[in-house]
C-alpha cells in the first residue's frame, strides 16, 4: 500500500501562483510514476501532469504547458507541482497519483479555486 498526502492549494486571483505538494509514505520502493490530477464540478477526473519516478521524464496537459511545474525529490518520496500564471478553468480538486505494481494511489484531493 501507498499513502499519499497532499499540501498546498486554496484561493489565488487570476495570474496568481500556488504550490502543491504530495508526500508518499508505505511501499514506495516501487513507484513508477507520479503525478496531478484534477477534477471541476461536474467533469470527469483529468490528467494534469506526471513524472518519472526513476528518470524524471515529465508530461503536461496541452492545458497547462509552460504554467504549470512538476518536480520531484526522490529522498523525501514527495512530488511538486508549481502553478503559475493561474486561470479560472484550473479550478477544481487536485489529486495527487502514484502508480505502483499495476495500481493507482490517490491522495484525498486539494481544492484549487482561482478567482476571475
Amino acid at each position: 500500500q501507498v499513502q499519499l498526502v497532499e499540501s498546498g492549494g486554496g484561493l489565488v486571483q487570476t495570474g496568481g501562483s500556488l504550490g502543491l505538494s504530495c508526500a508518499a509514505s508505505g511501499r514506495t520502493s516501487s513507484i513508477r510514476i507520479m503525478g496531478w490530477f484534477r477534477q471541476a464540478p461536474g467533469k470527469e477526473r483529468e490528467i494534469v501532469t506526471t513524472i518519472n519516478w526513476s528518470g524524471g521524464t515529465t508530461y503536461y496537459a496541452d492545458s497547462v504547458k509552460g504554467r504549470f511545474t512538476i518536480s520531484r525529490d526522490n529522498a523525501e518520496n514527495t512530488v511538486y507541482l508549481q502553478m503559475n500564471s493561474l486561470k479560472p478553468e484550473d479550478t477544481a480538486v487536485y489529486y495527487c497519483n502514484a502508480h505502483r505494481a499495476f495500481t493507482n494511489y490517490w491522495g484525498q484531493g486539494t481544492q484549487v479555486t482561482v478567482s476571475s
